[in-house]
């Protein structure tokens, strides 16, 4: 697991996140532990480093 910073696509606050290195790709739906808005995350991993990180409002 590796710790990620991030600005809420809601709020703007810097937020973190866990992202599981294990895994190549994700999308999945977390919320945002300042606003509480949900977030849809997107991962791409390369040898278990961070290649693209999207993190999207889902209500547009």
């Amino acid at each position: 697991m590796e710790e990620h910073f991030f600005q809420c696509p809601y709020c703007w606050e810097e937020i973190s996140m866990l992202i599981d290195t294990s895994q190549r790709e994700q999308t999945y739906i977390e919320d945002c532990e300042i606003c509480c808005n949900p977030i849809q995350i997107s991962t791409v991993m390369n040898n278990q480093e961070l290649v693209s990180f999207q993190a999207e409002n889902i209500e547009q």
